[in-house]
């Protein structure tokens, strides 16, 4: 047995001995369990639930000896967001951004392109005033460029560690969330950069994209017959290689230019000859760029998934490129040099991190930029070799090719940027503008009043917690209580004084009374006996109440209690008693009427109800700390308890009486019922001789008479209408009778619950009245034409023949006459027959029915359809089964209730003609089609096939994808995981803006 049960046990044992009247004081302080010895510090090692007296293990132990400074606070050095000497600035991740971070930091690190920026004109004359900036304004850049310079100052001169780029990918219009291409958003950008670029009038910022990325080259295609060459130049702000089946980046640039054949369906038309020939096609490279960019091609099409997916492959490369044996003209300064390499880390393309390697142009060291953590290499060399191993699982890994001296092997990397070599000294003096700077340093005096604001909270902190130190070395030492008077203090209380984390609030010992609004037995538990002299102190310094002394034993609930806990003992023997009572034959008036039901489950009812006793003090104070409980919840849920625990209601009847039905009751004798009468003293009591309900008397014989009434009403209208109860013999319009020329309508819901009434007619009501309403518009007119009748509504009307009809009108009310009339045209030999209704046909409510129906067809939501792969041509499914369209066993009528407002049946139950039933703008014809078709047919499973939910908006691909799940297992890296979605890429973005 647990401790705290065996406390408990131990506190309330003397109950089984002692009767309620003679609970003297020295009971009442064993009930609450303070009689225990207090435990004696440094043997227990945890604190004792069910013991009020021990105060160990409470949250004591961070306080006592000697603490560290830096526990009483959680605020940071903000010396660790300063930026350290000769290091870079690195740029904050706002989410899934860390591509763009990785783009920045390589075109910061171009100083060319850094120097054109600054060298911009920027608005932001009109926000300087006088001799600097506005104080009371924050500058807010206009344009891209001056989003860009603004933030390259910032990362030039900040003296932060990192900053954030949230404007200038704002002004993007990027999503945060959302991990793009960042190759694409590499060339969309460059882009938009020189169109913004291209309005400026100093040349040098006109045309520094061209200057520093832009290259050209030429298709050439050479005629095998006369050896006619073409040539189409084009521009390129990187080169785009193919790595699949290479290792070596030179053989990816060699593939880029190699030969292709134009032979067969592909020739090329010679403008010379005149005519198709065999051909021949290269690329040519006739520039090169100061700045090359070589996008590795990483992330390709699966055909087979329908979605990107990521090249793994190691890819060689040197830090020393010489693309001479690759342009046309021969001679010039064509060996570059490695100066950045941009690395995604992970096996999916739909997640992952980006990161870059730079190298420093002015100092020659290399760095690794991972968004706000900048990390310089250690020996002014490229080291790769920690991005590899988070490739893929550790059991998929490839073996790593060996890497000769200034060479270099990444699987990872997927842009390798090279500069080219120049004998000059790079320039070392780009200086931000006076403008930009003045920016840049009322930025950093932010940043140093927040470094300031930081070290005095962390005084402050530390300050509070040397004297909370004090005062729990204090007063622990003194909570004991000992002999000396005593309060108790909520365990929970106590237990939030001693944790650092969390301010201290006032005292609040509500949740621990009972309803005499003393400290009830049951929450001993979670109290704790201390000393009145740390009480006072407790109280003076934090509040709250109310204070539980030696007076807030509460005397009552300890009687209660000992009472309870008696009879509950007593319950087995009365238990066997009764039983053996109610084997015994009651003679004469003396018994009483006790419910079967409440019979069979007195003992548990007893149980529960003295349980509930015990709990009902838990329900009248349900506040601790701030927390009430809703106590409108509490009394329903009370309420509805009683309901079900009441004894011997179960032979009342409505009007509060002696039920009728004497199979529901037994009698008890008078010693029986005595001792039943002590557990339930408010059941009802009903002695033999009691007479039942009188009312439910009357009401029975009503009954009766109402059922005989019904019965004969039933069999006059089965006898009067035998062919339409039987559904013997009824007309048809597809095939209309030739014994007359008028055939009346009537709704099948009609029809329908009139044969119900027929069959059941004591548990149905009888049919009164035809509703012919619901097949009519609001205008009076039919909503059905003669040929749908025929057809697809054929299952919403009922045909009736003259001769009934004369009857109906007999038996019922008919609020409309609905009937169809055959007449012949021409005067000799007729050749054509029309049929003419009453009323005649809506047009306008016709066609607004129609159109609603064919709109609710083709916007459907979570329709379900059922595929099987068909292999070898064969048919899996027959076509002489068209019960399998329907995709549940529900009728139609639930699954109309079963939808949420505004959401369309998506289910196609197809019938004759495979109309479906469609809501329609008039509420009459909706309800009665609610009511009226009611199918179920069970989908029957076929094995191999697979269920999918299905909408009107989706496409046949995304069908695909989803009958071909799952496709892959994407793990997810440092970035979130995104999920794999219609693609949409830049789409509504700044970048395309331009």
């Amino acid at each position: 047995m647990a401790p705290r049960l065996q406390l408990e046990k131990a506190a309330w044992r003397w109950a089984e001995t002692v009767r309620p009247e003679e609970v003297s004081q020295e009971h009442i302080e064993t009930a609450y369990r303070i009689w225990l010895e207090p435990c004696i510090r440094g043997v227990c090692r945890r604190n004792c639930k069910g013991n009020p007296n021990c105060l160990v293990g409470i949250g004591e132990h961070i306080w006592l000896g000697e603490i560290d400074e830096n526990s009483f606070h959680n605020i940071d050095d903000p010396n660790c967001e300063r930026r350290k000497k000769n290091s870079f600035v690195g740029l904050t991740n706002l989410g899934a951004t860390c591509y763009v971070n990785t783009f920045l930091q390589v075109w910061f690190l171009n100083l060319e392109l850094r120097q054109a920026l600054y060298l911009c004109s920027s608005t932001c004359s009109d926000y300087m005033m006088g001799d600097g900036i506005q104080e009371e304004k924050d500058y807010e850049p206009q344009t891209i460029c001056e989003h860009l310079q603004y933030l390259f100052a910032l990362l030039q001169n900040s003296n932060r560690r990192y900053i954030d780029p949230s404007g200038f990918v704002k002004a993007l219009g990027l999503d945060t969330g959302q991990q793009q291409d960042a190759q694409e958003f590499s060339k969309l950008f460059m882009s938009l950069l020189e169109d913004t670029l291209s309005k400026q009038k100093n040349p040098d910022v006109r045309n520094i994209v061209q200057q520093q990325f832009c290259g050209e080259y030429a298709y050439v295609t050479v005629c095998n017959q006369c050896g006619r060459e073409s040539k189409l130049l084009s521009k390129f702000y990187e080169l785009e290689l193919n790595i699949q089946g290479h290792k070596q980046l030179t053989d990816c640039i060699s593939e880029f230019l190699k030969e292709e054949k134009l032979e067969g369906d592909n020739r090329y038309f010679c403008e010379n000859c005149q005519s198709k020939q065999n051909a021949t096609r290269k690329i040519r490279l006739l520039s090169l760029p100061c700045t090359l960019n070589l996008q590795l091609m990483r992330f390709v099409f699966d055909r087979q998934t329908g979605h990107k997916k990521k090249l793994n492959t190691y890819i060689g490369f040197s830090e020393i490129l010489d693309m001479e044996p690759y342009v046309e003209h021969k001679g010039g300064p064509y060996v570059y040099e490695l100066s950045a390499v941009l690395i995604h880390r992970g096996v999916s393309a739909y997640s992952g991190h980006y990161i870059a390697h730079v190298k420093d142009p002015q100092s020659g060291e290399w760095y690794k930029f991972n968004d706000e953590d900048i990390e310089k290499m250690e020996g002014k060399k490229l080291q790769l070799g920690i991005e590899e191993d988070l490739a893929e699982p550790s059991k998929s890994q490839t073996r790593k090719p060996k890497c000769g001296k200034g060479t270099h092997c990444s699987r990872n990397a997927y842009m390798l940027v090279y500069r080219l070599q120049t004998q000059e000294k790079p320039n070392t003096t780009v200086q931000v503008p006076a403008f930009l700077q003045e920016l840049v340093d009322r930025d950093n005096s932010k940043f140093e009043e927040w470094c300031i604001e930081m070290a005095e909270m962390r005084k402050q902190s530390v300050d509070k917690g040397k004297a909370k130190h004090e005062e729990v070395k204090e007063l622990y030492q003194r909570l004991p209580a000992g002999a000396e008077p005593y309060e108790f203090v909520s365990l929970e209380w106590l237990q939030k004084w001693l944790d650092e984390s969390t301010p201290t609030k006032p005292i609040d010992n509500h949740a621990c009374l009972c309803s005499h609004d003393k400290l009830h037995p049951d929450k001993i538990s979670i109290m704790k006996r201390i000393s009145e002299y740390a009480a006072d102190i407790f109280y003076s310094r934090y509040g709250g109440g109310p204070r539980l002394t030696v007076k807030a034993l509460c005397k009552e609930c300890v009687v209660e209690r000992c009472r309870v806990l008696r009879l509950k003992n007593q319950l087995n023997e009365d238990y066997k008693t009764v039983n053996n009572l109610l084997k015994a034959t009651v003679k004469g008036n003396d018994g009483f009427w006790v419910g079967k039901s409440s019979l069979r489950s007195w003992r548990q009812l007893a149980l529960e109800q003295l349980d509930e006793q015990d709990g009902d003090a838990d329900q009248s104070n349900g506040k601790m700390n701030g927390n009430t409980l809703n106590k409108d919840e509490s009394k329903e849920e009370r309420k509805e308890e009683e309901e079900e625990l009441n004894f011997n209601e179960d032979i009342l009847c409505p009007h509060g009486e002696l039920c009728i039905s004497e199979n529901e009751r037994r009698l008890v004798s008078q010693e029986a019922w005595s001792k039943l009468q002590q557990y339930f003293p408010k059941a009802p009591e009903f002695p033999s001789y009691k007479e039942c309900c009188s009312q439910c008397k009357i009401l029975e014989r009503e009954g009766e008479e109402n059922e005989a009434l019904h019965k004969m009403i039933a069999n006059e209208q089965k006898t009067s209408l035998p062919n339409l109860f039987q559904d013997k013999n009824r007309p048809c319009l597809s095939n209309w009778p030739e014994d007359t020329d008028v055939l009346y309508i009537v709704s099948q819901f009609f029809v329908e619950e009139w044969r119900k009434f027929v069959r059941k007619p004591t548990r149905c009501s009888p049919v009164s009245s035809v509703g012919n309403s619901a097949l009519l518009c609001p205008h009076g007119g039919l909503m059905f034409t003669f040929a749908s009748m025929t057809k697809e509504d054929s299952k919403l009307i009922a045909l009736i023949w003259p001769s009934e009809w004369q009857m109906i009108q007999k038996l019922f009310v008919v609020d409309h006459v609905i009937k169809i009339t055959r007449i012949e045209v021409g005067d000799i030999n007729p050749s054509e027959t029309q049929y003419i209704s009453e009323p005649k046909l809506c047009p306008e409510c016709r066609e607004g029915l129609l159109c609603q129906q064919q709109r609710d067809l083709r916007e459907y939501t979570q329709a379900t359809i059922y595929v099987h792969k068909v292999v070898d041509n064969k048919k899996v499914m027959k076509d002489s089964a068209p019960e399998l369209n329907v995709s549940s066993s529900e009728t139609e009528e639930d699954k109309e209730e079963a939808k949420p407002d505004g959401e369309k049946d998506p289910d196609f139950n197809q019938s004759n003609g495979g109309t479906k039933r469609q809501k329609i703008s008039h509420q009459n014809y909706i309800a009665y089609q609610k009511q009226v078709i009611r199918r179920s047919m069970r989908h029957r499973k076929v094995r191999g096939e697979k269920a999918l939910l299905v909408s009107a908006n989706q496409t046949l691909k995304e069908l695909k994808i989803q009958a071909d799940e799952p496709i892959a297992d994407y793990a997810a890296m440092d970035d979130v995981m995104q999920v794999c979605m219609p693609e949409e890429g830049f789409k509504g973005t700044g970048l395309l803006g331009h």
